[in-house]
């Protein structure tokens, strides 16, 4: 099932894709069910397919301004260098970590599918790309074992986790600077029902950018499994239904390049894990 999140009308709705159209689900279950959040967290997502409310109102998915899957998340939290070609990139001699390295990103610096990326080209023109695959958490949890992390996932969605570079070095131990300027990544199209995937270790990510593939990793090279990801994140924070986890990107990122490929106006990036979509988006200055 694809969860998806939008605007019509000047209104933020959200509802479940069948075939080339979304049946409008905000006011289907009463007030206790108006946000995505609290659908991934209630017992009626398994059986919405199977029980579509009677004259819901259906859109086009032409005709929608599209928000992140879960637009208003209480938690980010971004994994980075997670992948084992990724540490390898740095060329610094250290071995594997012990510990995923995690950063937190705001729900303003989140866009979704087909809206602009915004450059911040009056502080930087540093701003670069990082296709991943985004865990959305649907069961509350806090010291969650590994073996039962699986349970809490309610699906995936495609992410570029934008970074402004040269931000990322303005402070000695954080890059919170750089990953959190507005609108300067995306997650979507949709969000894919965890019932989809019959695993998780083995899903691919690719990044393209004005169509040159620039990044493709598969799972299967995770330093870090989803399920040691939401074990190891929730041993410091409940984990709440909507929270997004994303789990770090492959080598290629525009600046490993000689020189960098660094995003400029107009360019359209492309963020595809084939069991879900692709998600596009084209650069804007601003």
């Amino acid at each position: 099932m694809k969860i998806v999140s939008f605007v019509i009308q000047n209104r933020a709705r959200f509802g479940v894709v069948i075939e080339h159209e979304v049946v409008d689900l905000t006011d289907a279950f009463g007030p206790d069910i108006g946000t995505v959040n609290a659908l991934l967290g209630s017992d009626k997502l398994a059986s919405v397919v199977q029980s579509l409310p009677d004259g819901a109102p259906r859109y086009a998915l032409d005709e929608l301004h599209y928000l992140p899957p879960i637009p208003n998340p209480g938690k980010i939290i971004c994994v980075g260098v997670n992948y084992h070609h990724r540490n390898e990139e740095y060329k610094d001699g250290t071995a594997a970590p012990a510990y995923p390295s995690v950063f937190p990103r705001f729900a303003s610096s989140m866009t979704g599918h087909g809206q602009p990326l915004i450059c911040p080209v009056e502080e930087s023109e540093q701003l670069d790309y990082e296709g991943e695959i985004a865990i959305v958490i649907g069961k509350r949890g806090r010291r969650i074992p590994q073996q039962q992390a699986l349970s809490h996932i309610a699906g995936l969605t495609c992410l570029n986790e934008g970074s402004v570079r040269d931000w990322l070095k303005h402070g000695k131990f954080n890059v919170t600077q750089g990953k959190n300027f507005d609108q300067s990544g995306s997650a979507g199209p949709w969000l894919v029902t965890a019932d989809q995937f019959p695993r998780y270790d083995n899903l691919e990510v690719i990044t393209r950018v004005n169509g040159e593939e620039r990044q493709r990793d598969t799972t299967a090279n995770l330093m870090f499994s989803f399920e040691y990801l939401i074990h190891y994140i929730s041993r410091w924070t409940t984990l709440e239904p909507g929270d997004v986890i994303s789990t770090g990107t492959p080598t290629g990122a525009g600046i490993r390049y000689d020189p960098p490929k660094f995003l400029r106006e107009g360019d359209v990036v492309e963020v595809e894990v084939p069991t879900i979509g692709i998600l596009k988006n084209t650069v804007r200055n601003g």
